[in-house]
């Protein structure tokens, strides 16, 4: 019989669910802990209850597990890029008449409008000398109410940044607003399209309404992004906030500062080269806002030159401004570029590089024999001996080719059914994969350098394919661009797709001759959003070079001058340690000639044993001498000195093996035997699997910091145990009879007192100073 909470439940379709969700196909990384509440949308069923839609609100101070890195961390940021730029443009689109007259002989308003034309098209003007005329009034209205919309929308983004409004109120205004200045721009340019369009092909539009298209664009690409963002959260990926860090919002910053920069400048040049300077260019504000662009990118075309001294004045502050924001901005993002792929894809490939090595891996020849199908015989015994205990092997990771060395499927295994064993395994020949390489690693060092050959592989990864993106995006940016501005400017200037590939490989690398130049109306407009996009992308394609590329060539440079012009000290040996063959040939050759020529000279072919040096101890040796505690914990201070200036001057610095096993000893002392040691297992300081999922080498952060962390935690440990040790002496020296007042006059001076470690089985003794006193037999009372 069904419960009143479940009769409640089946009359509505939205109630709160306290229960951690279920998720089909959910990764194995997902939360497992139990959520405050939740959002349940289910369809109303009179009988059985389909869940098709669950959403669940976070808290926006939850912290839990987030995923969905490029919703809750790359799309704020793009949208807060691209936000001010669709409200720049839609400035540029509000203050810009949209239709304008070609021919030749027009110079006012007037005769715009009516634009006579003889039919000659050798009497039309360039797009740049075109006349304009006015609006209908609707249009101008419409284009004011789609220019607040949107900074209303970039308003409450901004807010949402600095957490002045809720996520869940601001967010939401911000991608109404956004499609709603959408709605707008694309209703008023269709209108005029249908309603009143340039009479063609004297008449075109200007650059206004080609700016009021890209508005649009750019509005519905923010809020698109804006509402994954949203639905990552509704599925309950990450809390109601946007998950960015200060450096985050400084960029942020700085790209609205740099889009007020631009805005702002053009509106300057344009009022003061259209009072102060002469005819020779149209200094409207699209043009203005062109000029600009090319002069803070450093382009310089030469096509449009301030023509005033008061303009060329103002460019000394407003030229070198502007080149320090687009440092700047430009710097930001090559740093956010490469965190992002070095935090969620590059960790990935090496989570599941590990995890193929770690399916790969045994740890004697006993397991290897047996992964491989080979058949183990049992050592014979005595007929008196008692039985061999057998243990069963704990598998705690499926080994991907241990289906495939099953006792069914290798050849000396027993079948009734020969046909079709025979069957089977030549379909396995065709239809199964071949079985990866099995590795033996039997010593913990061995499985350190295995970890450690992961890196070096996931360096060489991170380093090319980051380098292979930006090259296909810089190849994207010029080839779809180049087959815009040709499509643009075909008809102005008659340009071809070569030279369209020419002017963007020369506006690309800033070289900018000035021999093509964009001169149509849609062409000026792509051209500021393109080379603004082209300038983080070649920023970005440089850096990854330098990183793969040009390191690789400054290394063989270096390694080329280090062997002949200038040698390097140590740098032959270092070579022969890197080739130990090498090593061990030249040391067998070095060491027979010099037998043979004791052997001539009558000298004993063996080393004398009085003379030969003491073999230095291994690592084994080293790793299970017992030193004392308090020799530990000296050397546990001088190791949180020497990674603390590891973790400041190095922080990418990786420790050697012997380092490391100095570092767990000095960790592990301080652990106790009994009941606190789940307690430090929690804290992940007992054991650890150098290429399991808690290996060290896997954190986030640099070795240093996570060997610093440990070692701050053992000696709290440490320092503890020892004021634990302290209070005991104390209250034992207190209850004991001898200590009673009045039987023992006791001064003690500062260090008379030395209290042993309890777990310190090498240490000193405990003994009691005594500076002064005098014993008083009770009896003599």
């Amino acid at each position: 019989m069904a419960s009143p909470q479940e009769h409640s439940r089946r009359d509505s379709d939205v109630y709160l669910d306290a229960r951690p969700q279920l998720w089909r196909n959910r990764r194995s990384s997902a939360r497992s802990s139990q959520r405050r509440a939740s959002l349940v949308i289910e369809p109303t069923k009179p009988d059985k209850r389909l869940h098709w839609w669950r959403f669940t609100l976070r808290d926006w101070d939850d912290d839990e597990e987030q995923d969905w890195w490029f919703a809750s961390t790359a799309i704020p940021l793009l949208a807060a890029t691209l936000g001010p730029l669709a409200n720049v443009f839609s400035i540029a689109a509000l203050v810009t008449y949209w239709r304008q007259c070609d021919v030749a002989g027009v110079d006012n308003e007037y005769d715009a409008i009516i634009c006579d034309w003889n039919g000659d098209k050798t009497t039309f003007v360039t797009h740049l000398e075109g006349v304009t005329f006015a609006d209908p009034k609707w249009c101008l209205v419409l284009n004011v109410v789609s220019l607040v919309m949107g900074f209303v929308g970039n308003i409450f983004l901004l807010c949402n940044f600095t957490k002045r409004i809720r996520y869940i109120i601001a967010l939401p205004v911000t991608i109404v607003m956004w499609y709603v200045a959408t709605g707008i721009l694309i209703g008023i340019t269709v209108a005029m399209e249908l309603y009143v369009p340039p009479m063609r092909p004297q008449q075109t539009y200007t650059q206004g309404f080609w700016y009021a298209v890209l508005a649009a664009c750019l509005y519905t690409v923010c809020s698109m992004l804006l509402m994954v963002n949203m639905l990552g959260y509704f599925l309950g990926h990450y809390p109601q906030n946007f998950t960015l860090t200060e450096a985050h919002r400084t960029l942020i910053l700085q790209t609205m500062f740099f889009f007020i920069w631009l805005a702002d400048g053009a509106g300057v040049m344009s009022v003061i080269e259209k009072q102060y300077g002469n005819s020779k260019y149209n200094w409207s504000y699209t043009n203005a806002l062109y000029f600009c662009d090319v002069s803070i990118l450093t382009i310089g075309f030469g096509d449009m030159v301030p023509t005033c001294n008061i303009g060329r004045g103002i460019m000394f502050p407003y030229a070198i401004g502007g080149i320090i924001m687009l440092g700047l901005m430009v710097s930001s993002i090559t740093k956010f570029a490469g965190e992002l792929g070095a935090e969620n894809i590059v960790h990935k490939h090496i989570e599941r590089s590990r995890a193929r090595t770690m399916e790969r891996t045994v740890r004697n020849s006993m397991e290897l024999k047996t992964r491989q199908g080979i058949i183990v015989e049992a050592p014979k015994m005595a007929v008196d001996a008692p039985p061999m205990p057998t243990f069963e092997r704990e598998t705690t990771i499926r080994i991907a080719d241990d289906d495939a060395n099953s006792p069914s499927d290798r050849p000396s295994a027993k079948s009734d059914q020969p046909i079709l064993k025979l069957t089977r395994r030549a379909t396995s020949l065709v239809t199964k994969p071949r079985a990866p390489k099995l590795i033996l690693l039997r010593e913990e060092k061995d499985r350190f350098e295995a970890m450690r050959r992961i890196q070096a592989d996931n360096v060489k990864f991170k380093n090319w394919s980051a380098l292979g993106f930006s090259a296909i995006a810089f190849a994207l940016l010029w080839g779809v661009g180049a087959a815009v501005f040709w499509q643009c400017e075909q008809a102005s200037q008659d340009m071809t797709y070569f030279e369209a590939l020419y002017f963007c490989y020369v506006s690309l690398l800033t070289i900018g001759y000035g021999d093509l130049a964009p001169q149509s109306n849609p062409g000026r407009p792509f051209f500021v959003v393109w080379s603004l996009i082209a300038v983080p992308v070649m920023s970005i394609l440089v850096s990854h070079l330098g990183e793969t590329v040009i390191s690789k060539f400054k290394e063989s440079s270096s390694r080329l001058a280090d062997f002949t012009l200038l040698p390097k000290e140590g740098v032959y040996r270092h070579f022969l340690e890197r080739h130990p063959w090498l090593l061990i040939w030249l040391q067998t050759r070095k060491e027979r000639k010099a037998a043979a020529h004791r052997i001539e000279e009558g000298f004993p072919v063996g080393d004398d044993p009085s003379t030969a040096s003491p073999e230095p101890k291994t690592l084994d040796q080293l790793a299970t001498e017992v030193p004392s505690h308090h020799e530990l914990a000296l050397r546990l201070s001088k190791a949180i000195r020497a990674t603390a200036a590891d973790a400041k001057n190095d922080p990418k610095k990786r420790y050697s093996y012997e380092e490391w096993v100095v570092f767990t000893q000095l960790i592990r002392f301080t652990a106790k035997n009994g009941e606190d040691v789940e307690i430090e297992a929690a804290e992940g300081m007992i054991e650890w699997d150098w290429i399991g999922e808690d290996s060290p080498m896997l954190t986030k952060g640099s070795e240093a910091d996570f060997v610093l962390d440990r070692l701050t935690e053992s000696m709290g440990r440490y320092i503890r145990r020892i004021s634990a040790a302290a209070e005991m002496s104390k209250t034992d020296r207190a209850e004991s009879p001898v200590f009673r007042r009045g039987q023992w006059d006791e001064k003690i001076q500062e260090g008379g007192v030395a209290v042993r470690d309890p777990e310190d089985t090498a240490g000193t003794e405990e003994e009691v100073v005594r500076r002064q006193g005098t014993w008083i037999d009770p009896q003599e009372e």
